[in-house]
């Protein structure tokens, strides 16, 4: 019952991180000339996490991201049994969010908006320089929750930290790959947008996931003497 919990926490987060992140991308627009639309993208995946932590924080841990279960998988956190039930949850979730933002654009008549529904692309059409990218700002990332949650006085401010910080990878991934981070995030848009964002969808798994097992390398590293 408690492994079932886990996956339905797990599910609903990552479905509110594609609803609402790559909702509010495909209906304000990610330009950065103006940076209203970029901001506002970024803020949006942020925030989510902020919610979805201080919500589903206390029943699953908040991963919502397989780049986040890797890690702590690779940290000795979490067994492999339940590394796998949250993987197919947060696969389950993306692909259910994209699937609601997908309906809810044509019910409204939107479909000029839908696009390739929030989907990451090659940064500059180069697929070393995406894999890079990606690699980079997901070890940012997952080294900041692993850093931020190794101490149990910092709870109260863990969620705040951690969606700060994808919102700061967001600002200048944006504008490069449309910032995936999360191999699942990616994963639900792609599936509906087909093309080259579904052509392109293994750099956006390989990536984040090998960002994720390094930021836990390092911190078993640098980390502190108890």
């Amino acid at each position: 019952m408690e492994k079932l919990k886990k996956a339905i926490a797990e599910c609903i987060g990552t479905f509110v991180l594609v609803f609402i992140g790559c909702g509010t991308a495909m209906t304000v627009g990610c330009g950065f000339e103006n940076g209203c639309g970029y901001i506002l993208t970024a803020l949006a995946f942020g925030l989510v996490i902020v919610a979805m932590a201080y919500s589903i924080g206390n029943v699953s841990g908040c991963h919502i991201n397989p780049a986040v279960s890797i890690a702590m998988l690779v940290s000795g956190k979490m067994s492999v049994s339940d590394f796998f039930i949250y993987i197919i949850a947060q696969f389950a979730g993306a692909t259910a969010g994209a699937a609601v933002l997908k309906g809810i654009f044509a019910l409204a008549g939107l479909e000029d908006k839908t696009g390739a529904l929030g989907s990451n692309g090659l940064a500059g059409g180069n697929v070393i320089a995406t894999l890079i990218i990606e690699c980079l700002l997901t070890f940012i990332f997952v080294l900041a929750i692993i850093g931020v949650t190794s101490k149990v006085e910092n709870s109260s401010v863990a969620g705040i930290v951690i969606g700060l910080t994808l919102a700061l990878v967001h600002i200048l991934g944006i504008g490069l790959t449309g910032t995936s981070v999360n191999p699942a995030r990616s994963f639900g848009p792609a599936i509906f947008a087909g093309g080259e964002a579904l052509s392109n969808l293994w750099i956006f798994i390989v990536a984040p996931l090998v960002g994720g097992i390094l930021a836990a390398l390092v911190y078993k590293l640098i980390k502190p003497a108890k």
